[in-house]
């Protein structure tokens, strides 16, 4: 899906690949015909993000969108397209320059029992950026450490400096794990799946508190998730993936309100509805994903879909406009 929005992007995403060789015993390799198999995690996603946006990426496990996220943030090498940070191409960087991109694009991770070192106190847990990076004194790390915990809302902040990780709850981690992302003063966030592992009591004060700190720090923000609901809730814009493939691109309202592609319309059916006297409705899908390796020729959702036609199994859908900043790439729209 390409632009989003007339304004110069802060994000720029161009045809991004990432497809990871299947590794083959001898055996397989001798009975092979030589054909190298991959599974094409990401396969030529594009898109922009307007700086200061919340964006969700959307999709069932294994539809590509957390290595979208991680080639993102140079966790992982791209096998092709490109990436644009304020117009820069930062694709391929290295070295000192790899580095400073570091400061600028900052991940949350999923699992916050997880994500900090269980020896170090959540003092140096925050503070371990801002070492790695040489910034400040000890003196001057310390505060910044403090700041960043105070804007997580872990107060008072000196019953958390010398506590370690699992002397916290889940909640309480989650809150160190977004302050350690947010103490060099990133201007990009990641969030995988940021509330996942944590009490559903919980969520909505951690969701809450993300959604105004993006504000307040004007952070551009990407949500991964296969929860539409949250996605909703915190979102400006949604795109969701299809077995490596961006299916449907636009502002989360229309996206949610009237979705186009077979695919999101059955993921807004699947949504849960706190009303046992609603009627459900939408669409149902049945089958399982098929074999990421050996993908359909076509339309990759065409095995799944109740609307099917000859065009779908053979010829690859072409993105189409429906409407200012909403795109779609399905035969049934075109």
């Amino acid at each position: 899906m390409a632009h989003g929005n007339s304004i110069s992007p802060f994000f720029s995403v161009r045809n991004l690949q990432k497809h990871y060789p299947i590794r083959r015993s001898l055996l397989e390799t001798i009975r092979s015909d030589h054909t190298a198999s991959f599974v094409k995690a990401v396969d030529g996603v594009s898109f922009d993000i307007p700086r200061g946006a919340t964006v969700g990426l959307a999709g069932e496990s294994g539809c590509g969108k957390t290595t979208t996220a991680r080639l993102l943030l140079k966790l992982v090498e791209p096998t092709g397209g490109t990436v644009l940070l304020d117009g820069q191409d930062v694709t391929h960087l290295t070295g000192t320059a790899l580095k400073a991109f570091r400061r600028r694009a900052q991940l949350m991770f999923q699992n916050p029992f997880e994500a900090l070192n269980p020896r170090f106190s959540i003092l140096r847990s925050v503070e371990e950026p801002l070492i790695v990076h040489g910034l400040g004194n000890a003196e001057e790390r310390t505060q910044r450490a403090i700041r960043a915990l105070e804007q997580v809302n872990l107060q008072p902040v000196s019953l958390y400096l010398d506590k370690y990780p699992h002397q916290l709850s889940g909640g309480q981690l989650q809150r160190a794990v977004l302050a350690r992302a947010l103490v060099l003063g990133p201007e990009f966030l990641v969030a995988d799946e940021p509330v996942s592992m944590l009490d559903v009591s919980i969520r909505a004060g951690v969701l809450n508190l993300m959604r105004d700190l993006s504000k307040e720090l004007h952070l551009t923000t990407l949500y991964i998730s296969h929860d539409l609901s949250l996605i909703r809730y915190t979102c400006q814009y949604t795109g969701i993936m299809y077995l490596g493939k961006l299916v449907e691109w636009g502002p989360t309202e229309t996206v949610v309100q009237t979705p186009r592609h077979p695919y999101t319309q059955a993921l807004v059916a699947a949504v849960p509805i706190p009303d046992p006297d609603q009627p459900r409705g939408g669409l149902e899908i049945s089958d399982q994903p098929p074999d990421p390796i050996h993908l359909p020729s076509g339309c990759r959702f065409h095995n799944r879909c109740p609307f099917v036609k000859e065009s779908c199994r053979t010829a690859e859908p072409p993105e189409m406009v429906v409407e200012p900043e909403h795109r779609v790439a399905c035969h049934l729209v075109a």
